[in-house]
């Protein structure tokens, strides 16, 4: 195995503003739930539901950007700066029509579909309470997301930092705001959840265009300059990027279908779900942000004809995350009962959850391995493959779920996290290891 070029010192400068980036989202889901678990198990539920399905919907524009941001690493990584503009405009007019779409379906077909989803009467109408005012974000989110590929692609990932910040100020403040009536605005409870994160999307969306506007330089990256539509293009970032969309989509809808699983099991069941998601997202910050950063430099890398040096640097990338995971995971296994208190007062509720917070604990650090492995088989360009893994995956990890939702366990139900981690990273690292991907032109 011949030793990687990069450095640790690059691997953090790439992932550690891509962790506070990941902090975006994990923020306005740690916030809300944190202040709506004070309201009630019936609030909490809800918002939870309720932004996963959101969460679906935002999948597609996810995807594409991880196409996107495998071309921009790509064309970075040969020195081709000036078509990375191009490449970003063709991107900006896709999303714009995907959102328009996803907000179309959201807005006419959310009160049906949450209908046949939720059993429970009073979470299902906190739900739609909670997707009146969210849904309009998809519009800003998509946007957002494109944003970041660009940045992490360029491997100029401080901008993301900025961002998260700023998200993070407007989501905290509204919400405290907005839930409980505070400053002379009503009290809106998991209404003013969701508006408080609309307002917070809508601020990153602005701060992306002025600061890509006043920073990056218009002539070296084609930026801000109309491009004619090459259609050979598009349908190249297409071929890439359509499999990272599906793959993306299947991903978190199973996620979503796990939780729906759950809420069949009883309000109490989605409620301690609801506090194990907020900390197993806080958990597997590092662990995405690590992944994200595999995806990037494999790209990177082959593109600077050094795909001898993949395997090394995966295996670097995997003992950073690895390491970083470790410190969340030790201070969460000392000290659950008080990070749990802070999303609820329920003390009974509190204790049920902390043998699942056990579970997500191991599943992080299995995660901070096999997301590398995965991230890097899309990085190589072979998405297509990385979709036929995560399908293949998916569908075991669905039967493993619904077999543990009859023990009635919720602990039991995490474990799906452990197979789900272990077997996709062990796929993934055979084909990296093993497959002929270092030929593959993007």
């Amino acid at each position: 195995m011949i030793k990687t070029s990069i450095t640790n010192r690059e691997i953090w400068r790439i992932a550690y503003p891509i962790m506070l980036g990941n902090l975006a989202q994990t923020v306005i889901t740690f916030t809300d739930t944190a202040f709506l678990g004070h309201l009630g198990t019936i609030e909490l539920s809800a918002s939870m539901m309720a932004g996963l399905f959101y969460y679906v919907f935002t999948t597609l524009a996810m995807g594409f950007a991880v196409g996107i941001q495998i071309f921009i690493a790509r064309r970075f990584g040969e020195g081709n700066l000036k078509q990375i503009g191009v490449i970003f405009q063709h991107g900006a007019l896709f999303v714009l029509l995907l959102g328009i779409m996803l907000f179309s379906i959201l807005f006419f077909f959310s009160e049906g579909l949450m209908r046949n989803i939720i059993d429970s009467d009073g979470i299902y109408a906190a739900a739609m309470q909670y997707l009146k005012y969210r849904q309009f974000g998809i519009i800003f989110v998509v946007f957002n997301f494109l944003f970041r590929s660009f940045y992490v692609g360029i491997s100029n990932t401080k901008v993301i930092t900025y961002s998260t910040i700023l998200m993070a100020v407007v989501n905290i403040f509204f919400d405290w705001c907005l839930i409980f009536g505070h400053c002379g605005l009503p009290e809106m409870g998991v209404g003013g959840a969701a508006l408080a994160s609309l307002l917070a999307e809508i601020t990153a969306f602005i701060f992306f265009w002025i600061y890509t506007f006043v920073t990056i330089p218009h002539e070296e990256y084609g930026m801000f300059h109309w491009h004619k539509l090459q259609y050979e293009l598009m349908g190249n970032i297409l071929k890439v990027a359509f499999p990272c969309m599906i793959q993306r989509l299947f991903s978190f809808g199973a996620w979503f279908a796990f939780f729906i699983l759950i809420e069949k099991m009883g309000e109490t069941a989605i409620g301690i779900s609801s506090v194990v998601r907020s900390t197993y997202m806080i958990l597997i910050i590092p662990g995405f942000a690590f992944a994200a950063t595999a995806n990037t430099l494999t790209s990177r890398i082959i593109g600077e004809g050094k795909s001898d040096e993949v395997m090394s640097m995966l295996w670097k990338v995997v003992k950073n995350g690895v390491l970083c995971s470790a410190v969340l995971v030790v201070v969460t296994g000392i000290i659950p009962d008080l990070i749990l208190r802070i999303y609820t007062d329920d003390l009974s509720l509190a204790a049920a959850a902390v043998p699942s917070v056990y579970v997500v604990c191991v599943a992080t650090v299995l995660g901070a391995i096999g997301m590398v492995f995965f991230e890097a088989v899309s990085g190589t360009g072979n998405t297509t493959a990385a979709m036929a893994l995560e399908f293949g995956v998916l569908i075991a990890y669905m039967f493993y779920v619904f077999l543990m939702s009859k023990t009635r366990t919720i602990a039991h139900v995490w474990t799906a996290e452990w197979f789900y981690n272990i077997v996709m990273g062990f796929i993934a690292f055979m084909y990296i290891w093993k497959a002929d991907w270092k030929k593959k032109k993007i």
